[in-house]
């Protein structure tokens, strides 16, 4: 958040890409790494971000570490994740419980963007459109936006 803002543009071929076996589908990877392929990109914590886009009857194992926070959202068709079946816009938010499961397309294709990543275990304070991590820095964040520092859009 104290960092200076930035951007990274990750086109679709950009992104590292795991073919399944058997013509599920393939997983990919735009952050972490996935069976050996690599995402491109950079983060300011540890984190896994990837697609997996299931043909139908496809399916794809993840496992991640017992501490990481870990959910799913299911952008398109149906899957099943260990056997519950989740659909079309819903989200799937794991335990931390050391994350291994399977997803599978029900019904036809589906994609899947899986998320995982390191719990910050910061202290969060917010206060209107700003968070923060304390009251000092809502009221810095507060005076910087009063007096222009938050930038400004050009026609």
């Amino acid at each position: 958040k104290m960092a200076a803002p930035g951007y990274q543009t990750i086109s679709s071929k950009e992104m590292g890409r795991y073919a399944l076996p058997e013509g599920g589908g393939s997983v990919e990877v735009i952050a972490g790494e996935y069976k050996g392929v690599k995402g491109p990109a950079h983060t300011h914590s540890p984190i896994f971000l990837m697609n997996a886009r299931l043909n139908g009857g496809g399916k794809a194992d993840f496992a991640f570490p017992p501490h990481y926070n870990t959910a799913l959202l299911v952008v398109e068709g149906n899957v099943s994740v260990n056997g519950e079946t989740a659909p079309t816009d819903n989200f799937v938010k794991f335990r931390n419980e050391g994350e291994v499961f399977t997803v599978e397309a029900v019904g036809g294709d589906a994609v899947a963007l899986i998320m995982s990543g390191q719990p910050l275990n910061e202290p969060i304070m917010a206060y209107g459109p700003f968070v923060m991590n304390t009251r000092a820095e809502i009221m810095q964040a507060f005076e910087d936006y009063n007096n222009g520092k938050f930038g400004y859009l050009e026609d």
